[in-house]
């Protein structure tokens, strides 16, 4: 794992001021010197290929690292996760990192732009984050994954019923879908009838307050009645 070499001055006193966030408090030095790395190589890549918003760059931490944490803490036990239309890594690449030191951890990565699979490879390489990276359209990747998984995410990819759409293979065999949503979510729920099909629980964001994390777990079979 290389060395980061984040930016320094007002760029630095903010990310020491983001490590006090709840997400990011208890992260190992491995773990945050990762996402300095992470921070460095997306700094690179944007000035040719735009990664995230140019308005969110000055508040990475938060806006990005951890927002994404708070979906890998949705599901804490899971550790193998297909991330869906992952763009330049939230939240799946920032999961695998989390993970990275825990063996049993690999993170599917789906992007279907060739120029972001290649920074989520040069990232993945450079941090040793357990990733597996997939260039293609979610429909034509998603089906061919056999790998059992034990959660399945997104973050502000496509209304609710296109990603179940996505997802429903692997939360029917049992996986966690834990998606980012943003002030929509309600009425997605609302107008999608999921609940009809899935279990769905919502948890306010812990870093924006418009925002919320929608847990889909599949519902348990029904108990035969005794003849």
């Amino acid at each position: 794992m290389r060395q980061a070499q984040p930016p320094g001055g007002e760029g630095a006193a903010k990310r020491r001021a983001a490590h006090s966030h709840p997400l990011l408090a208890g992260l190992s030095s491995k773990t945050l010197e990762r996402l300095a790395i992470y921070e460095a190589l997306l700094r690179k890549w944007q000035r040719v290929i735009n990664l995230v918003g140019e308005t969110t760059l000055d508040d990475i931490w938060i806006r990005h690292f951890a927002d994404s944490l708070q979906v890998a803490a949705a599901a804490p036990d899971a550790r193998r996760w297909v991330d869906l239309g992952s763009g330049g890594g939230f939240p799946g690449l920032v999961t695998a990192i989390r993970h990275a030191d825990d063996p049993r951890a690999s993170v599917h990565l789906i992007e279907s732009d060739h120029r972001k699979c290649a920074f989520l490879r040069e990232v993945s390489r450079e941090t040793g984050a357990p990733t597996v990276i997939h260039c293609g359209r979610i429909e034509a990747v998603a089906p061919h994954i056999a790998t059992v998984v034990d959660a399945v995410s997104a973050r502000a990819l496509a209304p609710l019923p296109t990603l179940l759409s996505y997802a429903g293979k692997f939360i029917e065999n049992g996986a966690i879908g834990v998606f980012s949503k943003g002030q929509q979510a309600e009425a997605e729920l609302t107008d999608s009838g999921a609940a009809d099909t899935y279990l769905i629980t919502t948890l306010a964001s812990q870093t924006s307050s418009s925002a919320r994390i929608i847990i889909v777990k599949r519902r348990p079979e029904p108990l035969s009645s005794p003849r």
